[in-house]
């Protein structure tokens, strides 16, 4: 096998719902090599939950991987639960899940809202990762959300046409708060065509080139609507963090080693965040794949992220 395929499918050794408050309770799992080198896999969104086949980026010889379902997403239940969820929440849970597993210290991996998930967590633990694979950096600030919610019809008009179609000329003045109080009406009738169309539209924008699969996954109902709330959800509240946090904290990584994946044409987070954090943290590889949008599956991004994965087993030594 070539260092950049992905790893054939594999299932979980070990599996399970571990309750961390009165309402939240995990999936998570882990599988690969219960003695190998621990890496921690972050999903996307908010709200995008994890998939069988990010298990595959790494060497399930080498890795003990730990993938789960952050709250309000994917397996974890209740599916679109907003209360008590917050970045701290979310960075708490990782720490909870941490100890329970017994592991010490981990490699992190984390694409587009886990890029940020993964920083957030990093400079509140850094003694606790190994290093970091992110890719398709989101920092989270007011003008990439402005972005995401306006600006990509400058490059995908006729989805973003679709998106606010909904919407009332008035409502487009304010799509996240229009958005927002149709996803959090309790009656499926308003808030799946919302979260649907919410997904279809970042679906649509995820690829350099159109796929209908990443569409029908993103407005597949339990991502739809786990998506389309968490994003809304952290959106509305500049995801619960100070104004650029994230930049002004990167020192507290310098000497943890990182590499960057990033799509040059990478329309839902674009590349100008990458290159702030990059000029931010200059100690990280910088991978900028010149034929890709924003998708972990693109070929030259999938193919960076598996190299990653494959680098940090020669330089993170597996643990006695």
């Amino acid at each position: 096998m070539s260092h950049t395929e992905l790893y054939p499918e594999i299932e979980p050794y070990q599996q399970g719902m571990l309750p961390v408050d009165a309402q939240h309770t995990l999936y998570w799992e882990q599988s690969g090599n219960p003695k190998g080198l621990p890496v921690l896999f972050l999903h996307g969104g908010p709200g995008a939950g994890s998939a069988p086949n990010h298990r595959r980026f790494f060497d399930p010889a080498h890795y003990r991987i730990i993938i789960y379902d952050q709250r309000g997403a994917g397996r974890s239940t209740p599916l679109g639960e907003i209360r008590d969820n917050t970045t701290p929440h979310l960075i708490e849970d990782i720490e909870t899940l941490r100890q329970y597993l017994s592991i010490e210290q981990w490699l992190v991996f984390g694409g587009s809202w886990g890029s940020t998930l993964a920083l957030a967590y990093g400079e509140a633990h850094p003694s606790r990762c190994l290093g970091f694979i992110l890719r398709g950096i989101f920092l989270c600030r007011k003008s990439e959300i402005d972005w995401f919610l306006y600006g990509l019809r400058h490059f995908f008009p006729e989805a973003w046409r679709d998106f606010v179609a909904p919407l009332s000329p008035h409502e487009r003045k304010d799509i996240l708060a229009a958005y927002y109080q149709r996803l959090m009406d309790p009656d499926p009738a308003i808030h799946m065509p919302a979260a649907r169309a919410w997904g279809c539209y970042e679906g649509r924008c995820s690829t350099l080139l159109p796929s209908p699969e990443t569409v029908n996954y993103f407005t597949s109902d339990t991502v739809a609507l786990g998506l389309a709330r968490m994003e809304a959800h952290y959106f509305s509240h500049d995801i619960f963090l100070p104004q650029n946090v994230l930049l002004d904290n990167v020192k507290k990584l310098q000497g943890i080693p990182a590499t960057i994946v990033q799509g040059r044409y990478d329309a839902v987070c674009p590349i100008v965040s990458a290159d702030d954090l990059y000029h931010a943290w200059p100690q990280a590889e910088y991978v900028i794949i010149e034929d890709a949008g924003h998708s972990a599956w693109e070929p030259g991004i999938r193919a960076a992220l598996v190299q990653a994965t494959v680098k940090f087993k020669t330089i993170l030594k597996p643990l006695k």
